[in-house]
């Protein structure tokens, strides 16, 4: 049965709930960086299934390990031993601040995780029964599950599925003194993400997550840094916390881990799961060895030395290409922020990112909105320069024809 991308589109309009607003085209396969649809045409990816595909598409070393423990052992549940997940643990603590992981499924699982080990820790080591609040900040997007989306800031995700979980707490990002009049002996910690992503790719300043350390430290609370979306490589060290030199209590990872599977984990210090006990949490599909495996060739290549090099080199040079793009149209660009391959370009006001993002499809681009007005690029992390300078010669096109049309 041969389906048209208009076949498709009226399947789902048909079958799946309405939950997500879809590009047009259908994807068939990918290959390094490039996406193709069912009609043949070729797409520089700079999104990366949301900085998911870190590899890009068809890695050989991802694909061998995905092949060989298919044929191994793909789930047995958490009630027993595998060899995958606790090497892949092992790898994860080894490599950060980290004692102990706990595995999960996605991002906001990591989030609602990390809030429930917090608020334990925070209760069992004070005794104190009303030391449960969360602080979080203005433009932070944590998930959309009950206790994350409850410290996810914009309001139109919340609203309609109120009331989420009590004691939350708001602050402005890079606000210290903000910060400060709300975080006390009641909170049970704070949840910070080192560089925003659906919140516009904002980087926090090291003064300010110096100063949340210190007043989490001032009054015991956890600090949970959401590397979700910045983590493993993607800031061009191998966590973006080290750019800081602030360390968290705890940290979640996801996106970028699985390399396209679905993988979430929770690192934490040993102080934060000694309170922890058998069934204070848990996911069936979690830390499978098929999925754990994978990850693991994931992490592995991305740690090693020469590739976060090459990240970095890259960044800077995809940073630079875009402040010379910015230079070049200032009447639609206000602002180029980013680190590593995490970039956002800020439209002006009378500019709107879906109008950027609709005609990069047709120039064969992809890339995505953020924040309110401001265009994301997440690209694989093993783009290249020559892809920059692709990507980068769209964009420059999109935004003349927009500085023609006033």
């Amino acid at each position: 049965m041969t389906l048209t991308p208009q076949d498709v589109i009226a399947l789902e309009q048909r079958y799946i709930a309405p939950t997500y607003k879809r590009a047009p085209m259908v994807f068939e396969r990918g290959e390094g960086v490039w996406l193709y649809d069912t009609e043949g045409r070729r797409y520089l990816d700079f999104v990366a299934g949301i900085a998911v595909n870190a590899l890009g598409y068809g890695h050989p070393e991802m694909l061998a390990a995905l092949e060989a423990q298919a044929r191994k052992l793909i789930h047995v549940s958490n009630l027993y031993h595998t060899i995958p997940h606790v090497l892949l643990a092992r790898d994860l603590c080894e490599a950060s601040f980290a004692d102990r992981v706990f595995f999960c499924n996605s991002g906001t699982e990591a989030n609602e995780g990390a809030l429930k080990f917090a608020r334990k820790w925070a209760r069992t080591r004070t005794g104190n029964e009303d030391k449960y609040e969360i602080v979080t900040f203005s433009n932070a997007f944590h998930g959309r599950s009950m206790g994350s989306l409850a410290v996810t800031y914009n309001e139109k995700y919340r609203k309609p599925f109120e009331p989420l979980i009590q004691g939350v707490r708001w602050a402005e990002f890079n606000d210290l003194e903000s910060a400060r009049r709300v975080i006390w002996h009641q909170t049970a910690a704070v949840i910070v993400e080192p560089v925003q992503g659906e919140g516009g790719v904002q980087p926090a300043t090291r003064e300010f997550l110096a100063g949340l350390r210190a007043l989490c430290d001032e009054y015991g609370a956890a600090l949970i840094f959401d590397e979700v979306q910045c983590g493993l490589g993607r800031t061009g060290t191998l966590w973006a916390y080290e750019q800081y030199g602030v360390e968290p209590d705890i940290m979640t990872l996801a996106k970028p881990l699985g390399g396209g599977l679905p993988i979430g984990a929770i690192l934490m210090k040993e102080e934060i799961a000694s309170v922890l006990a058998p069934g204070d949490h848990g996911s069936t599909f979690a830390a499978s060895p098929l999925i754990t495996a994978v990850a693991r060739t994931v992490f592995n290549t991305i740690k090693a030395p020469d590739f976060l090099a090459s990240v970095r080199r890259v960044g800077e040079y995809l940073g630079q290409k875009l402040r010379d793009l910015a230079a070049r149209h200032p009447a639609v660009v206000r602002e180029v922020r980013g680190r590593g391959l995490m970039w956002g370009i800020e439209l002006a006001e009378t500019r709107q990112p879906a109008d950027v993002v609709e005609a990069g499809y047709a120039h064969g681009l992809i890339v995505a909105p953020a924040g309110r007005n401001t265009v994301r690029l997440v690209p694989p992390l093993i783009v290249q320069a020559e892809h920059v300078d692709q990507a980068v010669e769209i964009l420059d096109r999109i935004f003349g024809q927009m500085g023609e049309t006033g």
